[in-house]
C-alpha cells in the first residue's frame, strides 16, 4: 500500500518560486496557465496488512506533524492500495 501526500503553501502564503517559475513561462510564450504554486510530494509505502482507517490515521499524522509546517502549508493525500 502507497500513500501519496502532496504539500503545498497555503493560498494565503506568498509563493516567491511560484511566480519565477510563472514569469519564466510568459517570457516563454505559454500564455494558458494562469498561476504557479510550487510544492513537495512524499511516497510513503506503507505495511500490507494495514487496514484503510489506520492507514488514513497514520498518513494524516505523520503529514501533520513530520511533512508540513501547519503556518504556512497544507497537505492532500491519497492512498492507492
Amino acid at each position: 500500500m502507497k500513500a501519496h501526500v502532496y504539500v503545498t503553501l497555503k493560498r494565503t502564503v506568498l509563493d516567491p518560486q511560484g511566480q519565477t517559475i510563472h514569469g519564466a513561462l510568459k517570457r516563454m510564450q505559454y500564455t494558458g496557465v494562469e498561476e504557479v504554486r510550487q510544492g513537495k510530494y512524499f511516497q510513503l509505502t506503507l505495511r500490507g496488512m494495514m487496514d484503510a482507517s489506520d492507514a488514513r490515521a497514520q498518513v494524516e499524522r505523520i503529514a501533520r506533524d513530520v511533512l508540513t509546517n501547519p503556518v504556512i502549508e497544507e497537505f492532500t493525500y491519497r492512498i492507492e492500495e
